[in-house]
C-alpha cells in the first residue's frame, strides 16, 4: 500500500507499507529525507491538526507520523489510512499474549474511516491525556523480572524492579500501572537493555497510550 502527497509550497510527501513498517520519504525544495517507522510504536487512533492527521507514537515514543488530509484523494487517502490502522492492530494481535482490558478500535468500531468532516482538534486533543491499561499476566510479568535481575545491573534499575513486583502483586491496579509506567520513562539509557530481556513489558507498553 503506498500513498504519495504533494502539496505547494510544502513539496511532497510518499508512505509505503511493507510488512511492519510504514517507509516515509519527505521531499523540499532543499532536501530530502528517509525514514521508516515500526508500525507497533504507532497509536492506531489518530488526531486532526489543521490540515493534517496525525499518527502519535505510543507510551515511551516521542516520534509523530503526518499525512495532509484527503490528498491526493479522499478515497486513495482513506484506503492508506484503513491499511495503515489495520497494520498497526495486527502488531498488536502479534504480541504474544497480551489481552487489552480496555475496548480498542477495530474496523467495524464507530470513527474508524476518517470522517468527511472531522472531529474539531481540540476535541482529538483531550484523548492523548487518556491512558489504556492493558490486562496484566502475573506468570509473564514474573518472568520478566527474573529475566532483568539475572542479566543486568540490579541496582540501576532496582526503581523499575519495585514498581514491577508491586504490579505483579496488584495486577489490577492502575496506580500501581502508572507508576511502572513513569518508573519506566525515567530509566533514559537503560531502557532499550530493559526491553531486551523483559519482551512482556515491551508488549505492555506498546499497547498502553499516554
Amino acid at each position: 500500500m503506498k500513498l504519495i502527497q504533494k502539496r505547494f509550497p510544502k513539496g511532497s510527501r510518499e508512505f509505503e507499507i511493507i510488512d511492519d513498517a510504514v517507509y516515509v520519504r519527505v521531499k523540499g525544495f532543499l532536501k530530502e529525507e528517509k525514514l521508516a517507522i515500526d508500525l507497533s510504536k504507532l497509536n492506531p487512533d489518530p488526531v486532526v491538526n489543521g490540515s493534517e492527521l496525525v499518527f502519535r507514537g505510543r507510551a515511551g515514543h516521542g516520534l509523530t507520523l503526518s499525512l495532509f488530509l484527503d490528498k491526493p484523494s479522499a478515497d486513495e487517502f482513506n484506503a492508506f489510512v484503513d491499511a495503515l490502522k489495520q497494520g498497526i492492530l495486527a502488531e498488536d494481535k502479534a504480541l504474544a499474549g497480551v489481552e487489552v482490558s480496555h475496548e480498542v478500535s477495530r474496523p467495524d468500531a464507530p470513527g474508524w474511516n476518517v470522517y468527511a468532516e472531522p472531529p474539531s482538534f481540540e476535541e482529538a486533543e483531550e484523548a492523548l491525556d487518556e491512558t489504556v491499561f492493558p490486562s496484566v499476566n502475573v506468570e509473564r510479568m514474573d518472568g520478566d523480572i527474573t529475566m532483568l535481575r539475572t542479566y543486568l545491573d540490579d541496582d540501576a534499575i532496582k526503581p523499575l524492579i519495585d514498581s514491577l513486583e508491586t504490579l505483579k502483586s496488584e495486577p489490577d491496579n492502575k496506580v500501581a500501572f502508572k507508576k511502572m509506567l513513569d518508573t519506566y520513562n525515567g530509566l533514559g539509557i537503560y531502557q532499550g537493555a530493559v526491553l531486551t530481556y523483559a519482551p512482556y513489558l515491551k508488549a505492555l507498553l506498546s499497547l498502553t497510550i499516554r
